[in-house]
């Protein structure tokens, strides 16, 4: 993939990766409900409906009625857990469940950018409380991710932060300012129709096992489509491409109420136009 990775010294870059069924070929969030079963934070019912949920998403992806119902669902979920004991089960399990779905082909073009002198960022919709520590073992820079309201260290069920659509593409435009990037020369890859926004942003988007929508957004403005297929243990890939650690600077950008809503009506509308197409 060395080809469709530049190399510009100057100005200052990054890359920016969506994470589910890009970066891994699994939703992150609901890989981890065996495990937060067996912690005891959820009950076999619950289980089950991850366990399909899971379904759907590797099946089709999810649109944006789906995403908004698995966030309602999720965020009351986790009401009551105990932050400190779920950091505690995905540091526990992360290895044994993330490790094995790692797209060789995201772990080399990761390795490919951080050699070209760019930031590499995960901007995910998952909570960050998984995506910092899947950031850290992809040797990321930055994640940026989806953040629950915590008092008394548990989670209330309300969501400070929604890391979706149009709230990507603000996260990436602040992380631009406060770091220097030149967003012209950066780069940007996601599967997913609902980060049309994020891939708007940035100078080189790329699509990586896009949805049906997406891959007709691809195709009538030129982008690159990638296709990801090999998971593989990272410790399994070739000493010369293993990940170095790299420190995770977490980042959770702050957007307004209004200005979240107000993106959420204005991806509604863009969803509607572009399945209208399909």
């Amino acid at each position: 993939m060395l080809g469709v990775v530049e190399n510009h010294s100057l100005p200052r870059t990054a890359a920016f990766f969506d994470l589910d069924k890009t970066v891994i070929a699994k939703s992150s969030a609901l890989t981890f409900s065996k495990s937060f079963y067996q912690g005891g934070l959820i009950n076999r019912r619950a289980v089950l409906r991850t366990a399909y949920a899971q379904f759907v998403f590797l099946a089709g992806g999810a649109d944006h009625e789906q995403m908004e119902r698995m966030r309602e669902y999720l965020s009351a979920l986790c009401r009551g857990w105990n932050v400190q004991q779920v950091k505690e089960i995905v540091a526990e399990t992360l290895h044994d469940l993330i490790d094995p779905i790692i797209y060789d082909e995201a772990a080399s073009l990761i390795e490919e950018h951080h050699a070209a002198g760019r930031d590499v960022v995960i901007v995910s919709t998952s909570g960050a409380e998984v995506v910092e520590p899947i950031g850290e073992l992809l040797g990321a820079d930055r994640v940026v991710a989806t953040r629950l309201v915590v008092e008394n260290g548990a989670f209330t069920g309300e969501v400070e932060y929604y890391a979706y659509g149009p709230t990507k593409a603000e996260a990436i435009a602040q992380l631009a300012e406060s770091e220097g990037y030149d967003l012209s020369h950066c780069y940007a890859y996601s599967d997913s129709v609902t980060d049309l926004p994020m891939l708007e942003a940035v100078g080189h988007p790329h699509t990586v096992n896009p949805d049906r929508a997406l891959r007709r957004e691809a195709a009538a403005r030129g982008w690159p489509v990638l296709s990801f297929n090999r998971p593989v243990r990272l410790k399994q890939r070739r000493p010369s491409l293993s990940m170095p650690p790299r420190p995770v600077l977490a980042v959770a950008a702050a957007v307004g109420a209004a200005a979240a809503t107000a993106g959420l009506v204005w991806y509604t509308n863009r969803r509607r136009a572009l399945y209208a197409r399909v």
